[in-house]
């Protein structure tokens, strides 16, 4: 096998001379495939780091915070360093360390400048957000100093000029220290999510092992790959020891459910990821918003990407079933539905952490709908209150971004719903983020709120006989701009009276009209209305008694 694009940009940067040290992140605790004679083998990013992209470097010195200062290649050589043999310990504390590997770096360069054999030299320093974290603003000296030791690899070093190199290796870009993560003698490098094809092969090599767990799965890997992407192989692997450690074949049925579970595990609980079953046969009404969707599914599966829209936003009064359709549009084009969780928080830089991790986990899942509720509220702004230190301004930075970046078409469609969207920043409502705004409106006469309500109480069991709306009153004790969560509640109250009462389900339906209270205030609904209609991309999406 190749070696993947991520390692490829390395080696182009080092050998063009543009980079010496690099920052990697993303998926960098994970197990990864090296490239070896025979066959290719699962190991860790360090491994892959010394085997694939160093094999003919000399001397290979690691630090973590854990193990100290280690030597992993060219002891021997190492040991012929005079302050060696002067009796100096490796020492455990990161800026000593740092402080040691720079003494040492600088050494060989100086051997290279007066004609001496010089070794080729490679640092690894694992941990790096953790020893030289972002805290802005901070007085501590010695974060400071280690920030301007390590940019100085970079920014003054030159380290791939006298056959050295330097990788640090970091969770999150955003949680390394900005003066080393922004320098622009460093070159930042994302490690992905294993894709599909490294998948296969993993699962081809891990059957090796795990024979029953992958028995049903042997003469197409492909097709688990698939289903799995988006997973860690650490997380797979495990899951393939379990299975073979129990003698429990893994099933075609088990794959979503794992899927699942699997991503949300290695995403620490920052989205939801859900495996929609239900499709625009399960939507009452809205005929034109259900025609526009599929014609948009069905560009989708014909990889016309080029005609597919960024984003939609679904925006009308609380309880028009915004969140159900989107599940809906998920199930009928086939894709998965994530939905971002809490992923604020109150530590400085956690939060922007948070997203880095969760915008690489959608690169790696392929075609998917991104989902937020409550937009409005969940994206941010572009000028922060003062009391957040501005991370309001960081998400909604971060989020602009990545809705707009047009490698995404057609792979992240990103839906957002919101009763309030004129509380949206306005960028983040445009075009080329979001091109298709449809408002969804409560029932606009007698007839629309019947049609909704008597379906909803025939899927609880509520057969109210045809023509029973013709009866004196029952039209009018239906409730104005009746909206698809209010019609639930009545259907759901409905069945309840009919068996505790043990009445009939039309008089149970009539004994729920009778006296009943909208829960939303017709005022606010009437406001929403207003700025639903206001925000539709296309007048064809607005009911006619709606438009004036």
């Amino acid at each position: 096998m190749k070696i993947p694009h991520w390692a490829s940009e390395i080696v182009g940067n080092y050998e063009s001379g543009a980079a010496g040290c690099f920052v990697l992140h993303g998926n960098v605790n994970d197990r990864l495939l090296v490239p070896d004679k025979s066959a290719a083998r699962l190991s860790s990013l360090q491994d892959f780091i010394m085997d694939a992209l160093l094999p003919r470097f000399d001397v290979i010195l690691s630090y973590d915070p854990g193990q100290g200062l280690r030597i992993e290649r060219g002891g021997e050589i190492f040991s012929k360093w005079p302050s060696v043999k002067d009796g100096m310990n490796l020492p455990d504390a990161p800026l000593a360390a740092v402080r040691v590997l720079t003494h040492y770096l600088k050494y060989c360069k100086n051997l290279q400048a007066v004609g001496a054999e010089s070794p080729k030299v490679a640092v690894l320093i694992r941990q790096a957000h953790l020893i030289c974290p972002a805290i802005p603003n901070s007085h501590n000296h010695e974060l400071n100093a280690m920030a301007s030791i390590l940019r100085s690899w970079a920014a003054d070093m030159r380290l791939q000029e006298h056959g050295q190199a330097a990788f640090l290796i970091s969770e999150n870009l955003n949680g390394l220290h900005p003066l080393v993560s922004r320098s622009p003698r460093v070159s930042a490098v994302e490690v992905p999510l294993p894709s599909k094809e490294e998948m296969t092969i993993a699962l081809e090599m891990l059957y090796q092992r795990c024979p029953t767990a992958l028995l049903n799965f042997r003469a197409d890997f492909a097709k688990p790959a698939a289903r799995l992407t988006g997973s860690t192989l650490s997380s797979v692997e495990i899951l393939l020891l379990r299975r073979e450690h129990a003698k429990k074949p893994l099933e075609e049925s088990d794959l979503s459910e794992l899927k699942r579970a699997l991503v949300e595990r290695d995403c620490g609980g920052l989205i939801e990821f859900v495996e929609p079953d239900r499709n625009f046969e399960g939507v009452i009404g809205l005929d034109g918003v259900k025609d526009w969707l599929r014609q948009d599914i069905a560009l989708w599966k014909k990889d016309d990407l080029e005609s597919m829209p960024m984003g939609y936003l679904f925006c009308g009064p609380v309880g028009t079933g915004k969140t159900y359709l989107v599940e809906c549009l998920a199930g009928e084009a086939g894709v998965p539905v994530v939905t971002l969780k809490n992923f604020r928080d109150r530590w400085v830089g956690s939060t922007e952490e948070n997203l880095e991790k969760i915008f690489s986990l959608l690169h790696a899942l392929g075609r998917c709908i991104v989902f937020i509720d409550e937009a409005d509220q969940a994206l941010g702004r572009r000028a922060s209150g003062s009391g957040d230190s501005g991370v309001s301004s960081r998400v909604y930075s971060m989020m602009a971004k990545e809705m707009s970046d047009t490698r995404n078409r057609g792979k992240i469609l990103w839906v957002l719903a919101s009763s309030r969207p004129d509380l949206i920043e306005v960028d983040l409502k445009r075009p080329g983020r979001i091109d298709v705004k449809i408002p969804l409106f409560p029932c606009a006469n007698p007839d629309e709120a019947w049609k909704l309500l008597r379906a909803l109480c025939k899927r609880r069991g509520l057969e109210i006989p045809l023509g029973a709306e013709t009866q004196p009153g029952l039209l009018g004790k239906l409730p104005e701009l009746l909206t698809p969560g209010a019609a639930e509640s009545i259907a759901v109250k409905a069945r309840r009276r009919m068996i505790t009462e043990e009445c009939s389900a039309q008089e149970a339906l009539e004994g729920c009209l009778q006296g009943y209270l909208p829960p939303i205030s017709p005022a606010v609904i009437n406001a929403q209305i207003q700025l639903a209609v206001e925000e539709a991309s296309d007048a064809s999406f607005i009911p006619e008694a709606f438009q004036k």
